[in-house]
């Protein structure tokens, strides 16, 4: 995982109406920055180390301008004071339980998909002015397929894609937050036990899906 957006949520950020896209922009950008420090890691206490430095720098965004790390710069500018640096701090929480050697535990899946998609969801439907309820385990859904994505093994992965199926999503989303709904609409299509993993993101039949959703709202 890049610190680049790939490109479902590329399409996505395009539909998020111009005053808030560099908010959310800035975002979800964060959240690959922090992907791309753990898979930078080759041992889990160098992706820890990584992980906390992110953590530290964030939390001093509260008391100080940003150093020269363009994420950074990117959150200070778009999203303080909407979010603190200490809210976004707690993201790094989730992508640290990716930093071991050991298996993930159910309890272990939970936190990730809580601190790392649910807040990202959370967070951003702040921004997008609309926190409605079921935000945040559409978002811990779409964040436990994304770690399917990446597992080394289909064992892991199947654990990652049970544990997503077990996330509710909203039945309708209202129009400001169709850019969440969206991703989550990508989500619910690859956790589905009929469907053989896994359809290049921004293929066709994904955005297909994925404009289906922003015209109703399913």
């Amino acid at each position: 995982m890049a610190a680049d957006l790939d490109p479902d949520r590329l399409l996505a950020l395009a539909y998020v109406p111009a005053k808030r896209r560099a908010a959310v922009g800035a975002l979800w950008r964060l959240d690959s920055a922090l992907a791309a420090a753990l898979a930078s890691g080759r041992e889990p206490m160098i992706a820890r180390i990584k992980l906390a430095w992110w953590r530290e720098a964030l939390e001093r965004l509260d008391r100080a301008p940003a150093p020269a790390e363009p994420v950074l710069r990117e959150v200070q500018a778009h999203l303080l004071p909407a979010l603190t640096g200490a809210e976004l701090a707690r993201m790094e929480e989730g992508w640290a339980v990716l930093a071991s050697r050991e298996a993930l535990t159910a309890h272990d899946l939970g936190g990730y998909a809580e601190r790392r998609g649910g807040l990202l969801f959370r967070y951003a439907a702040r921004l997008l002015g609309d926190e409605a309820d079921g935000i945040g385990p559409a978002g811990e859904a779409w964040a436990l397929v994304d770690l399917a994505r990446h597992c080394a093994t289909k064992e892991d992965a199947d654990v990652a894609l049970a544990a997503a199926r077990e996330r509710r999503l909203p039945r309708r989303w209202p129009p400001r937050l169709r850019p969440l709904g969206m991703l989550a609409a990508l989500a619910e299509r690859d956790r589905d036990p009929a469907r053989p993993p896994w359809e290049p993101r921004g293929s066709p039949a994904r955005m297909w899906r994925m404009l289906r959703h922003r015209i109703s709202g399913y």
